[in-house]
Parts: structure tokens; C-alpha cells; sequence
């Protein structure tokens, strides 16, 4: 996980005494046939540092222990906060073998540690280095270079990329080297839980078309990388018209290629997902009939990674139901999926799964701007034909805009509205559908709108704000796994002051969630424990 880039603005900053005070009392409830009880969610803050203001880079971490580690940003000042259970800082871990210059940051949270991967240039060469946080937010070892690259300019774009599997006893580092647009060269490192090397290899990708990108790349708890190569009509703004799988097995000198088949389906984007428990990946995708045209359905696919081959896909089409909950009676139901962008997959080990979805959209004084033109803005996942080496780059919470490296004009106003959620058995075959109704907005930035998510392991919290009387007022609503939809009190006696950036959120244990905030434009974390 990478991380996070937030905020543009100068502040002073100000001393204040916190109320206390708790939220609302609200009923949790649970699978059929466990009972329901009541609880107060405990929320705390921790109080802003005078250095951390809206300019400041962090990443929550993790928890090691009782302790929270949160890294922050300052210029070129890293370090980690360790807060303990009052969100009081008990610590901070000065980070300084991390370079001026450095190129990107990412990390892998254990419950006894933290990795950190790091790259950096230095004259021609790039550097990724690894170090590991313990108890404390403490350093253990000194960093230890995993790798270097040669390199002909110097740039800010990172080289390297690390993924992990769900189970994270799997972690790989790989680069993809661009300079031939025809044949692109994958080198990989295999790597257990204790970062002990399993295997190095070097594979070649054929990439026919200039117009062929890769989705993004996941890693399977067997070790298997996954990618989706998928070519587009035309620009990278077009319809998607094929993809094939990619997987590159641990004991493989190569990947294994195979035409997904996608018939007559013109596709708008994939979203991948690598279901360990069922040993297959699900890719899916909004759908339409030509190219432009409305989203018409969603198209699916229920792939086996052990022998990369198609099991079985289907093409669902929204009927009239389906509009209507995902827009209200009044929307133009022919248009009623066009601002809607799918955000996650979640499986389940009977083999059927969800897929959600949130409407998000831009205005501005100049344009409006709708999905085909989110893509040609810096797509990651094209093809680079000119800088030599290259690393993709995905986050399924971002929005299109931060996604696709889009920068948007002045005056605009980011939406984020209602997220439809749709649930499939193991066949492919819809189980139930329900919507989170919410209607967000905010002028010049997108980071107190969209949602968090916390996993009770009955239900599923999304976490986001309601405008209320010219203030943010943090909400919760909830589905279980029928699909059934809580709706709990706003949070409405929460601090006065403090604006909640949920969609930024990180659970870190089973019923705790860290939520960034400010404070009179200050960064600081809320604890809520539910």
C-alpha cells in the first residue's frame, strides 16, 4: 500500500481544550439467530501536532500490540507516531536513513511488525530498500537493499512495485521494463512472510498493440501474480474490446497467457479479485452495447487459477429495479449507471461474492466531466512507450479522478454518491441488491466525501459523511450478508470542530477503526471503537 497524498492549504497552529463527550447509543446487529444488544462506540482523538496540517503525506499502519503506528510526512522530515489506547503520542521513530529524494514508500503490517519498502534514486541509479519497524515503532536492522535499477533520467515515478497476498505470507517485489513496447520484461523476487527470497525470475510479456494496458497486478497466497492485459478500440479513453489472464506461477519461467473471451461485450473497466478460499479470480466489469454507449449491466467472470482457464462468465443486465435503487424514481434510468464505478469485490468461501459500486462524478465552471474522460487522463495502466522502466499503480478507494493521475481544474465540485451493492451466488446468479443512500459534495477536493469501511464479521460498516447544518456529520450505515440494511443515528455528539476524512480510514483490529481528521485545518486520528 502506498501512500497517501493529501491537502493544500496553511494554517496556525491552536491550542484547545477537547469535550468529551461519547456518541450516540446505537443497536449492532448480528447474523440470524445471535442476539442483539446495545453499545456506545468509544471515539477518541489524538491531539494535533503543530507540524501536522493539510500538507502532511501519512498512511495509518497497522497495530503493533495496544500501540497504533502511523507514518507522517513533513517535506523531507519521516517519521512514525506511536499512539497508545488514549490516541496519546507515546512516541515518534525518526526515519532518517530514508533519502531526501525519496520516490515512493510502501508497507506490510504484522501484527508483531511492519515492513518498509522504500525507493530512491540516487545519480543513475534507483534503489529499493527494506527495513523492519517492531514494538515501539522501533527500527530492528539496519536497511537492506532488495534491489537496484540503472536508469537514464532522473524522475519522481517509482520503479518498483510491492504486492502481498490476503494472507500475507507471501510478499513480492517486481518491475516491469518497457523500453522494447513490444515485448515488456517482468522481473520478480518471491519473497516469504520473513522477506526470505523464494525464487528471482525474469519473464518476457508480449504486448501486441500500442493500445494494450495491464490491469492491476494481484498476488495469490499460493504466490501466483495475477494481471489482466486488456486492449482498447482505439485511444485509452475507448472501450475495452479484449483481455486475455496473465498468471505467472511460482515454478514458471514465464506467464501463462489465455483469451478470456469477452464476446460482444463492450467493457468499460476491469476490477479483479483473487478468491483463495474457491482457488479462482473474479473479473468484473460495467458493460454496454457500443461504444460510449449507457452502462447496460455487469459483466462477470468466474476464472481457475490452477489451470488459468474460464470457468464460466455472465452478462447481467440491470433491469428496471436495479435503476431505480441505484438512482431514485426520478433519474433518467437509461443513464442511471454511467457515473457509477465498481470499488471492491468481496468474496465469500461458499464461492458467491458482492460487488460495490459508487456513483462519482465532477463539475466545473469550464466542464463536466463523465467516464470516458477520466481515462484519458494519465491512465496508469497504459502502455509507456518511452520510459524505459515502469510501475503500475492501483487503489480500488480511490476516486477516477486520483486513480487515473488526473489533476482537476480549478472550480470544480467533486460528488460522491449513493454505493450499490450487488450480491451473486457461486453461479454468477444475483442473490440480492441494496443501496447506501448518501449525496456528498465539496468544493476543490474529495477528502471529506465517499466512505470507510469496517468489517464486524457479521456486517459490513460504511462509514461517511451527511452535511448538516453547514457542518459534517459522520454516518453509519450497515449490511449483513442477506443484504439487510441498518441504518444507526448519525454521530451527533462527537466533538465539536473535528471534520472526519472516512474514506481514509484503516481498521486495525476486529471492532477498531482509525479515522483521519482535522481540526482547524490540523491532521489528527480518531480511535472509534464499536
Amino acid at each position: 500500500m502506498s501512500i497517501s497524498y493529501i491537502y493544500n492549504s496553511r494554517s496556525t497552529f491552536i491550542k484547545m481544550e477537547r469535550m468529551k463527550t461519547r456518541l450516540l447509543f446505537f443497536s449492532l446487529l448480528l447474523l440470524a439467530g445471535t442476539p442483539v444488544w446495545s453499545q456506545t462506540p468509544r471515539v477518541q482523538y489524538s491531539e494535533p501536532e503543530k507540524d501536522d496540517s493539510r500538507r502532511t503525506n501519512f498512511e495509518i499502519m497497522g497495530k503493533i500490540g495496544p500501540d497504533v503506528l502511523i507514518y507522517k510526512n513533513n517535506r523531507n522530515d519521516h517519521v512514525v507516531g506511536v499512539y497508545g489506547e488514549d490516541m496519546k503520542l507515546k512516541a515518534t521513530t525518526t526515519l532518517d536513513f530514508v533519502p531526501d529524494k525519496l520516490i515512493n514508500l510502501d508497507y506490510i503490517a504484522y501484527p508483531d511488525r511492519v515492513l518498509l519498502f522504500y525507493q530512491y534514486q540516487k545519480k543513475r541509479v534507483v534503489y529499493c530498500d527494506q527495513v523492519t519497524l517492531g514494538a515501539g515503532g522501533q527500527v530492528t536492522g539496519n536497511p537492506i537493499t532488495l534491489d537496484t535499477t540503472e536508469v537514464n533520467f532522473s524522475s519522481n515515478s517509482k520503479i518498483y512495485t510491492v504486492v502481498n497476498s490476503d494472507d500475507k505470507q507471501k510478499i513480492m517485489l517486481f518491475k516491469v521494463n518497457s523500453s522494447n513496447p513490444r515485448n515488456f520484461l517482468v522481473t520478480s523476487f518471491l519473497y516469504n512472510s520473513q522477506l526470505e527470497l523464494i525464487s528471482r525470475n525474469r519473464a518476457e510479456v508480449a504486448m501486441a498493440d500500442k493500445n494494450e494496458y495491464f490491469s492491476d497486478f494481484q498476488l495469490s497466497n499460493a504466490g501466483e501474480l495475477v494481471v489482466g492485459r486488456f486492449q482498447r478500440a482505439g485511444n485509452n479513453n475507448d472501450a475495452i474490446s479484449a483481455v486475455d489472464m496473465l498468471i505467472k506461477y511460482p515454478d514458471s519461467l514465464g506467464f501463462s497467457q489465455r483469451d478470456v473471451n469477452i464476446g460482444k461485450q463492450v467493457l468499460d473497466n476491469i476490477m479483479m479479485k483473487i478468491d483463495n478460499s474457491n482457488n479462482r479470480i473474479l473479473l468484473s466489469s460495467f458493460y454496454s452495447r457500443q461504444k460510449r454507449g449507457n452502462m447496460e449491466g455487469l459483466y462477470v467472470v468466474n476464472w481457475d487459477k490452477g489451470t488459468n482457464t474460464k470457468i464460466m462468465d455472465s452478462a447481467i443486465l440491470f433491469n428496471e429495479e436495479i435503476r431505480v435503487l441505484a438512482k431514485g424514481d426520478e433519474a433518467n434510468r437509461k443513464t442511471a449507471l454511467n457515473d457509477f464505478y465498481i470499488k471492491n469485490i468481496y468474496t465469500r468461501k461458499d464461492g458467491g461474492y458482492a460487488v460495490v459500486s459508487e456513483s462519482l462524478y465532477t463539475t466545473s465552471r469550464y466542464n463536466n466531466f463523465n467516464r470516458w474522460d477520466y481515462m484519458g487522463y494519465g491512465n496508469p495502466w497504459m502502455s509507456p512507450m518511452s520510459y524505459g522502466y515502469w510501475s503500475p499503480y492501483y487503489s480500488p478507494w480511490s476516486m477516477p479522478w486520483n486513480r487515473y493521475g488526473y489533476n482537476a481544474p480549478s472550480q470544480t465540485r467533486f460528488f460522491a454518491d449513493n454505493v450499490l451493492v450487488l450480491s451473486f451466488d457461486k453461479g454468477n446468479r444475483l442473490e440480492w441488491s441494496n443501496v447506501i443512500t448518501k449525496s456528498q459534495f465539496d468544493d476543490e477536493t474529495d477528502n471529506l466525501i465517499s466512505y470507510g469501511n469496517m468489517n464486524t464479521g457479521s456486517e459490513v460498516h460504511f462509514l461517511f459523511n451527511t452535511f448538516e447544518r453547514r457542518t459534517f456529520v459522520l454516518t453509519d450505515q450497515s449490511l449483513d450478508a442477506a443484504g439487510k440494511l441498518t441504518r444507526y443515528p448519525t454521530y451527533k455528539n462527537l466533538d465539536k470542530g473535528y471534520e472526519f476524512m472516512p474514506r481514509f480510514a484503516k481498521q486495525v483490529s476486529a471492532r477498531q477503526v482509525i479515522i483521519p481528521c482535522l481540526y482547524r485545518s490540523y491532521l489528527c486520528f480518531a480511535r472509534v471503537d464499536f
